[in-house]
């Protein structure tokens, strides 16, 4: 068997959105290869169920690690893509999109506008 990718675990990190099956992190490093984290369009208008998913995960990522840079690890890359290039950026200039140990950070104004209900310190789930 071949070895897994070294791969951060984030301690205390909620695994998903409940009731809904949606996973905010993964188990194991994929043994086929990194899932890349790349932008994706994001459809979800504000009163969707796609957006309360966005806006719960961004409210994870800020109460877990804030305005710090952080390490991808076990985020999950469909859910970071989601963000990515807009309220999640690259920490620094060598970002590699197929790297568990690649640095982000939440961009703090972006995020606080299209998602300001995610830095509310409880976060309800209907």
């Amino acid at each position: 068997m071949a070895k897994l990718p070294e791969m951060t675990k984030h301690r205390g990190f909620p695994s998903g959105m409940p009731s809904t099956g949606i996973q905010f992190t993964i188990r194991r490093a994929n043994p086929r290869g990194v899932t890349p984290v790349k932008h994706i369009p994001r459809r979800a208008r504000n009163d969707s169920a796609e957006h309360k998913v966005d806006a719960a995960f961004l409210h994870a990522l800020w109460h877990q690690f804030g305005a710090e840079p952080f390490e991808r690890g076990n985020l999950d890359a469909a859910r970071l893509s989601l963000l990515f290039g807009r309220e999640v950026l690259p920490a620094d200039k060598d970002f590699d999109p197929l790297s568990y140990q690649s640095m982000l950070v939440i961009d703090e104004r972006v995020a606080r506008q299209n998602f300001p209900e995610s830095f509310e310190n409880y976060f309800q789930i209907d």
